[in-house]
C-alpha cells in the first residue's frame, strides 16, 4: 500500500524524546527505510522482495497448487505485472505470495461463490488468486496502484470475477464494496502512521461472522504497536493448518486468522 505524506526537511527536537514519535517522523521521511535494514531482526532474514527494488513494467510467472476434490491436482498460473514506479505496492512481496499459497492449496471450495476482499492489495495477486478459486472478489488500494491491478486483472482474464477498487484506509468505506465474507491483508504492517487506519477499516468493514485472514512479515519491534491497537477489537491466532508453515515462519512471517471482539458493520454497533 502506498502512503502519500509531505516529507519534513528537519526533524522536532521534541520528539527524539518519544521513540512512537520519531520512528514515525523517520518513516514520513522515508517509508521504506524498514524494508532496507534489518536492525531489529538476524542478519539471516531478508526483508526484501525476490524482485529488485528498481523493476520497472516487467511481467513475473506465479504457480500456485490447486488440490482438486478428486485427489488430483491442477495449478493456478497467475501472470503479475510488477512497476516500483507507483511505490512499494507495485511489486511482489514475500506475504502475499505466503498466502496466496494459503488459500490455493484450501481449493476452490474455499473460496468459490464467496464475497471476498483485499486490502492494500498492490499488485492485486492475492485477489487474483481468490478470483481464479471462484470468489467475487474486490481488490482495493490507494489511486496511484489502481492502473498496475487492472492491468493484472485483464491479463489474467478475471473481469467477471475480480472488481479494482479505491479504498483508503482511515476513510468511510465506499458505498459501492459490499460487505464482505472473507478479508485478506498481506503485507501491510509497515507504515505506522498507517496502523489506527488499517484497525479502522479493519473494524468497519468485518462483521461478526467474517473470516480474516493476515499475513505479515516481521521486519522491527515497532511493529508491536499495531498489534497494540488491533487487540482492541480483534482476537487472533495463527493459522496451523498451512503444510508450508514451518519454512515460512524461518522467514518471519506469519499468517493469522482474525476474529472480531464485538460486532461492528461499517462504523455501527449492533
Amino acid at each position: 500500500m502506498v502512503v502519500e505524506s509531505t516529507q519534513p526537511s528537519i526533524i522536532d527536537p521534541f520528539v527524539l524524546a518519544d521513540e512512537i514519535a520519531l520512528n514515525e517522523a523517520l518513516d514520513a521521511l522515508d517509508p521504506l527505510r524498514h524494508l532496507r535494514n534489518q536492525d531489529d531482526l538476524g542478519d539471516d532474514i531478508l526483508l526484501v522482495p525476490t524482485q529488485p527494488r528498481s523493476v520497472q513494467n516487467q511481467c513475473i510467472n506465479l504457480t500456485f497448487p490447486n488440490p482438486a476434490p478428486e485427489g488430483s491436482s491442477t495449478a493456478i498460473q497467475i501472470t503479475l505485472r510488477v512497476d516500483a514506479s507507483p511505490g512499494c505496492g507495485g511489486i511482489a512481496w514475500p506475504a502475499g505470495e505466503v498466502l496466496s499459497n494459503y488459500i490455493a492449496l484450501r481449493g476452490e471450495q474455499y473460496c468459490h461463490g464467496k464475497t471476498i476482499l483485499e486490502l492494500g492489495s498492490g499488485t492485486g495477486l492475492v485477489g487474483l488468486v481468490a478470483g481464479a478459486l471462484g470468489g467475487h472478489v474486490w481488490i482495493t488500494d490507494q489511486a496511484p496502484l489502481l492502473g498496475i491491478m487492472k492491468d493484472n486483472v485483464n491479463v489474467n482474464n478475471l473481469q467477471s470475477l475480480v472488481t479494482v477498487a479505491e479504498l483508503n484506509w482511515g476513510e468511510n468505506v465506499p458505498s459501492d464494496i459490499p460487505r464482505p465474507d472473507m478479508i485478506l491483508a498481506a503485507d501491510c504492517v509497515y507504515y505506522e502512521p498507517a496502523f489506527p487506519l488499517l484497525v479502522k477499516t479493519l473494524s468497519e468493514l468485518s462483521g461478526e461472522k467474517t473470516e480474516i485472514l493476515f499475513c505479515y512479515k516481521k521486519r522491527r519491534k515497532a511493529d508491536k504497536r499495531f498489534f497494540t491497537l488491533l487487540k482492541k477489537q480483534f482476537n487472533w491466532r495463527e493459522v496451523n493448518d498451512d503444510p508450508n508453515r514451518e519454512s515460512y515462519a524461518r522467514a518471519a512471517i506469519s499468517l493469522l486468522l482474525l476474529t472480531r471482539r464485538e460486532l461492528a458493520v461499517y462504523g455501527d454497533k449492533v
